[in-house]
């Protein structure tokens, strides 16, 4: 990345960075974008590992905290949750207090949840730690794209972005992997808990690294933060969630669907707080959704996360619970879906951006064909499939996945002002944390309703076959929704 990258700022937006040198030079400051570069991907990769770093782990984390379907289900929304809640928030921070400075807060409260995650002993404790671990996430995150999208320009971006994509489809599948090796060697006789104290020393060089070297961008003439619309937008989020997540344990009764409607009733509360403060610094700039590619975008990328949310949880236990592999070789089964996206993602980052929607949406069909293909397959080989005959499906699957995550980024926030970039970048984000949380809870009506609880290989087997057909409709309409973003590259668009 070229030196010009970080000295092109727009007007509105004031970036500093304190040099590692008196003097540097053109060649160090090429250096010092990529160091950068490298920080804000290991933030963003720490944030999706523990996404996705329990779900090998959930077998053994049942056994040794005593924790129910409930329970396991609140590992991952417990995280989700607040991540989803205060994305919005978080970038908002990042434009009037700093983007440096935020991520930095960021990543102290994660880290710091992350050790408590690994000295808890019972399923509260580690629940509660990982919703601190959300709420530093939340903090954190939207500074990566935030940060990115104002120090970046043209192909350099689309590099980025690349990049960016290539470190989602690692991790969405390392964390499982991470999560079983870690969890199948018992470090110390540790058990599940090195998954999470793994976090302390590259959080720590996050901190250091980060400070000497990222960029510190801020919008000039910030107002100060609606706290209401940040009342009413978390307000929104939790009723909405809640009972999705709640709902299956406690039958349905009426409480879930009123909060339900509770939820929307503050949703449009809180959207027409937003009109009403367009022009004094609302919590969300509402003519970001007037950009066809960033609302198309978005909504793509809400339908990614649900199908995250929903498939990366059931696949581990259908493969523990109805192929009856250890963690290991579950692990090893998201190995070959790593493979997959690592290819997909690395033609992505390759081509930067060249190709347009066209990329991505070959990613999702590609993604669509694969998982009906793993469908059948099931059906047809019940409990005798082996992790060698389901190698081709699965990837293909990480394959059309791999090709979505960047190319989807890049295209979405293209055309989005860089004084909104705090603002879009929060909004970007919960669109898939708010997906992977509501794909999560989806699990108790696609899943667990079936299983009930059960560890019986035929009824998970069952379950999971349910589950590929709702992810092949999700991949479908995520692929549609690609529509909206351009056809042709910024540099050839009208």
């Amino acid at each position: 990345m070229s030196s010009s990258a970080l000295d092109n700022e727009p007007e509105h937006t004031t970036t500093t960075q304190t040099p590692t040198h008196p003097s540097p030079g053109p060649s160090k400051m090429a250096m010092g974008a990529w160091i950068a570069l490298l920080v804000l991907l290991t933030a963003e990769l720490m944030n999706m590992l523990d996404q996705s770093v329990v779900l090998t782990a959930l077998p053994a984390i049942q056994e040794s905290t005593g924790a129910g379907p409930v329970a396991v289900q609140w590992l991952t929304t417990a995280y989700s949750l607040p991540v989803a809640v205060g994305l919005i928030t978080g970038g908002r921070l990042g434009d009037i207090y700093g983007r440096r400075r935020i991520l930095l807060i960021g990543t102290v409260v994660f880290t710091a949840a992350s050790l408590l995650c690994g000295l808890a002993t019972s399923p509260g404790v580690l629940i509660g730690a990982r919703l601190l671990q959300g709420v530093g996430v939340a903090v954190m995150i939207p500074q990566v794209l935030a940060t990115m999208h104002v120090t970046f320009e043209g192909h350099n971006r689309s590099k980025a972005f690349g990049l960016y994509g290539a470190v989602l489809a690692i991790a969405n599948v390392l964390g499982p992997v991470l999560g079983g090796v870690l969890t199948q060697a018992d470090l110390f006789g540790l058990s599940w808990r090195p998954i999470f104290l793994v976090n302390v020393p590259v959080g720590l060089a996050v901190l250091l690294l980060g400070r000497a070297f990222i960029p510190e961008s801020t919008v000039r003439k910030a107002d100060r933060l609606d706290l209401a619309g940040m009342l009413l937008s978390g307000l929104a989020i939790v009723l909405i969630l809640f009972p999705l997540t709640e709902g299956h344990a406690h039958g349905w009764p009426l409480w879930c669907f009123a909060m339900l409607a509770a939820g929307v009733l503050f949703l449009g509360v809180f959207l027409r707080h937003q009109r009403r403060r367009q022009g004094n610094a609302p919590l969300v700039t509402l003519s970001l959704f007037r950009i066809r590619q960033f609302s198309g975008g978005m909504a793509a990328d809400l339908m990614h996360g649900l199908l995250c949310g929903l498939f990366f949880m059931t696949w581990t236990l259908y493969l523990q619970r109805g192929l009856g592999m250890s963690p290991l070789e579950a692990a090893l089964a998201f190995v070959l879906l790593s493979v997959g996206e690592l290819g997909g993602a690395t033609i992505a980052a390759k081509t930067a951006g060249r190709f347009a929607r066209r990329l991505p949406q070959a990613g999702a069909l590609i993604a669509t064909a694969a998982m009906v293909a793993y469908g059948l397959q099931i059906a047809g080989h019940q409990a005798d499939l082996t992790l060698l005959a389901m190698t081709a499906p699965v990837v293909l699957i990480g394959f059309g996945l791999g090709m979505v995550s960047g190319p989807l980024a890049d295209l979405s926030l293209a055309r989005v002002p860089h004084k909104d970039a705090g603002s879009a970048s929060g909004l970007f984000n919960t669109a898939i944390h708010l997906g992977i949380a509501l794909g999560t809870a989806l699990t108790a009506v696609v899943f667990f309703a079936i299983t009930a609880g059960s560890h019986d290989g035929a009824v998970n087997r069952d379950a999971f076959t349910a589950v590929l057909w709702w992810v092949g409709g999700l991949l479908a309409l995520m692929w549609a929704l690609m529509f909206c973003l351009p056809k042709q590259p910024d540099n050839q668009a009208d």
